[in-house]
């Protein structure tokens, strides 16, 4: 199985060297080039903008050669596996793989309470009703510290997130911007993690190279370009957390052959999805799915997906091995696969596409006037 995924350079890596530049303890290994920026610039801010959505080649579409971004880009990293939210997003806030921290994607299979759940919002996905115990087994098993936690638990530096929502929430880009630049000015060593949901919402019902998403990502070059001006004293780090495809929807309910083998609904994601197969079915699964879906997806074993270390290397997550099933799909076209609970949408992620695994890494220094306009 190849794994394109490059887990000595993704964004448990990145993670990992802002941890390391806040004294933290780390689980994988740093970027080189990242730490020798942080060791010798030593900025009071480092910040970290995650634009959802935003991965590297449709960037590479929508901006030219002469815009902020572009001229910031240091180089084309890999996200984790599976290219989503979850995933991608709870590694960068943590330094550690998705077989670690155990969000694998937007529905997983939960062995403690055998329910399927949508991890962000705690409803089952066979019922649609909220989950009554899915509180008990995140905070058991889906509850990592983040990077922001664990410096202001250790109280020598500050940190803070941001988002669109929870405790500190901002109400839109202009508002993230400005609380941005307002935490900067302020004295001491800080990290800053911002989340912005955009273009990925308007990805996912107009596609990726819709007017109204190159328009989304124009508008955040620009933004972030003004906001440099603004700062010094400051490393800013912007990234992605997949890209999108424009996506064909195949729906299992028209494959009841495959479908009536399952022991319970699909899990993780349309483009990676997970069956739990009925002992007795599961080589005439493997045979029949491959025959009928072969042009479009790679299946993988349970046994296959966990030897190739797809999710990443550390310790398991207790959830991890169950919540596999007995095989993975992957898409390599622009298809997925939905069964009742998944969401229909125009675009979609979570594939073995390059517009989906890749994302840029683009580092501002803005240490010193003069490096305005240095290599970074």
């Amino acid at each position: 199985m190849l794994v394109k995924n490059n887990y000595k350079e993704c964004l448990t890596n990145l993670a990992c060297s802002i941890r390391k530049y806040f004294e933290l303890d780390y689980k994988h290994n740093t970027l080189d080039y990242i730490d020798k920026l942080l060791e010798e610039k030593q900025p009071k801010n480092v910040v970290v903008i995650l634009f959802d959505g935003m991965g590297s080649r449709i960037l590479d579409r929508t901006l030219s050669k002469s815009d902020f971004l572009i001229k910031h880009k240091y180089k084309e990293i890999t996200t984790v596996f599976p290219a989503t939210t979850t995933a991608a997003t709870t590694s960068m806030q943590t330094g550690l793989n998705p077989i670690e921290h155990g969000y694998l994607g937007w529905n997983m299979y939960l062995s403690p309470i055998d329910e399927t759940v949508e991890l962000y919002t705690g409803i089952n996905k066979e019922t649609g009703t909220p989950s009554a115990k899915y509180h008990e087994v995140k905070k058991e098993y889906l509850s990592p510290k983040t990077i922001v936690d664990e410096i202001n638990e250790q109280n020598k530096y500050h940190a803070i997130s941001l988002f669109p929502f929870k405790d500190t929430k901002y109400k839109d880009l202009d508002e993230m911007i400005s609380i941005i630049e307002k935490e900067c000015q302020k004295e001491g060593k800080k990290y800053i993690y911002a989340y912005d949901d955009e273009p990925d919402h308007t990805m996912h019902d107009l596609g990726p190279d819709s007017k109204e998403a190159k328009e989304l990502i124009k508008t955040r070059n620009n933004k972030i370009e003004e906001l440099s001006k603004k700062l010094d004293d400051t490393i800013i780090f912007i990234v992605a957390d997949h890209g999108h495809i424009k996506t064909e929807n195949l729906y299992l309910k028209d494959y009841p052959e495959l479908l009536n083998m399952l022991e319970r609904t699909t899990s993780i994601e349309p483009r990676a999805t997970s069956f739990k197969v009925k002992k007795e079915l599961q080589k005439e699964f493997e045979k029949k799915f491959k025959e009928t879906f072969k042009n479009d997806f790679d299946l993988y074993s349970k046994e296959e997906v966990i030897s190739s270390k797809l999710f990443g290397d550390g310790i398991e997550n207790p959830l991890f091995k169950n919540a596999l099933g007995d095989y993975l799909s992957i898409a390599k076209t622009n298809k997925a696969i939905l069964t009742d609970g998944d969401t229909e949408l125009y675009s979609l992620h979570a594939g073995y596409t390059e517009d989906e695994i890749y994302i840029p890494l683009i580092i501002i220094d803005k240490t010193a006037k003069e490096n305005a306009n240095n290599y970074y």
